[in-house]
């Protein structure tokens, strides 16, 4: 397999042993003296201590993230991030941890707080963009893509809401792709990580919103992602399909400007209430949702069977997504999550108001997702 340079979204290195090259990543941004931000599951795997071995001189590392990382989490960063006198982050691991980086490197030198940077008309524009210091995002997990995205998801622990913070500027200005950091992924994590992408991907496709780059995009991160899935499930240490799933990942983000959909309306809030994994969540909801949108999307499904050799249509894209679930032991029910009957009344509200809920492709309310949700908890479709 090659090792290839691109620049979609931004600087992307993409191939085996890649972060070997951190120090040049760093030298090529001015950054003298990066902090490494990661979460602590990573931090106690050799990958860190091996990245850091790469560079000139040792640099310190936060890692004070939690699964689904809240604002503390980012502003103790900002904390441990002035009082090194850093001038650059090395965000590394899934989309924690990198989020959590993205969160650091730009909120440290602003003059007001996290929340007023919500994904809300304009309001990144308060943000002074030449304080935001410079980017270098590794991904050790395919799913989130967040290595070339321009936001990051935190948990408001007041509010028990997941926020989307966004600014142009939070995109890594590298993006390092090296497959080999993925082989000794767990099977529960590459299943989870995998539905995320598959997530992005599909979602992007449904949005009803007209972006034919983003739609394209969507529509081969899908075939890779049915081409690879099942292999980097059973057979880990294939570093090639690795590699494609990192890619598909990484299309994924870079589609879903089209828009995401009712999957991540009702994920986020799960998220925050249960602590349950974003993209096992995804995995778990995701036919139910595709079967309450059916009247939307159907006609376009019916066309991207075609694409992915995949027979019946929308119905066969349904049945391919619930067999895989089943086979990577994805839960079957949001019940299997710990959400109970009823507990769609207090879901229903938060999934109604998550800013993804504009882009699916039926118009929802807070009656409709009472219904969907409950869908997704029982196990109707």
């Amino acid at each position: 397999m090659q090792n290839m340079n691109w620049n979609y979204p931004t600087n992307i290195w993409f191939g085996i042993d890649r972060a070997k090259q951190i120090q040049e990543a760093c030298n090529s941004l001015d950054i003298k003296n990066p902090l490494i931000v990661t979460d602590p599951g990573l931090l106690q795997t050799p990958i860190i201590d091996q990245i850091n071995s790469y560079l000139t001189s040792k640099t310190a590392v936060y890692s004070d993230v939690q699964g689904n990382p809240t604002g503390s989490n980012v502003i103790n960063g900002v904390k441990v991030f002035l009082e090194g006198k850093h001038d650059g982050v090395i965000a590394i691991g899934g989309g924690s941890g990198m989020d959590a980086g993205k969160g650091i490197a730009f909120l440290a030198h602003q003059s007001r707080p996290l929340w007023d940077f919500e994904d809300i008309g304009d309001w990144w524009t308060r943000a002074d963009s030449s304080l935001i210091k410079p980017i270098i995002a590794i991904p050790t997990t395919a799913g989130t893509g967040s290595e070339v995205g321009r936001a990051g998801v935190f948990l408001n622990e007041e509010t028990h809401k997941k926020k989307i913070i966004f600014h142009p500027k939070m995109l890594p200005q590298i993006a390092i792709l090296d497959p080999s950091l993925t082989i000794n992924l767990p099977k529960g994590i590459t299943a989870g990580t995998g539905m995320d992408a598959l997530a992005h991907c599909i979602e992007a496709y449904s949005s009803p919103f007209y972006h034919p780059m983003a739609e394209g995009t969507a529509v081969e991160g899908l075939r890779l992602v049915k081409e690879n899935i099942q292999e980097v499930y059973h057979n880990g240490t294939n570093v090639e399909a690795r590699a494609h799933m990192l890619v598909a990942s990484m299309m994924g983000a870079a589609a879903f400007q089209k828009g995401l959909g009712a999957i991540h309306s009702i994920t986020h809030p799960v998220n925050s209430l249960y602590h349950t994994h974003h993209g096992t969540t995804n995995g778990t909801v995701m036919p139910f949702v595709l079967n309450f949108n059916r009247e939307m999307i159907e006609k376009k499904f019916d066309r991207l069977a075609k694409f992915l050799n995949i027979p019946n249509g929308f119905e066969g894209i349904v049945n391919w997504i619930i067999d895989l679930k089943k086979e990577m032991e994805i839960p079957e029910t949001l019940k299997d999550m710990g959400v109970n009957i009823g507990d769609e009344v207090k879901l229903a509200p938060l999934a109604q108001e998550d800013p993804s809920t504009g882009g699916n492709p039926l118009e929802m309310d807070e009656n409709k997702f009472e219904k969907l949700i409950g869908n997704c908890i029982e196990g109707k479709y």
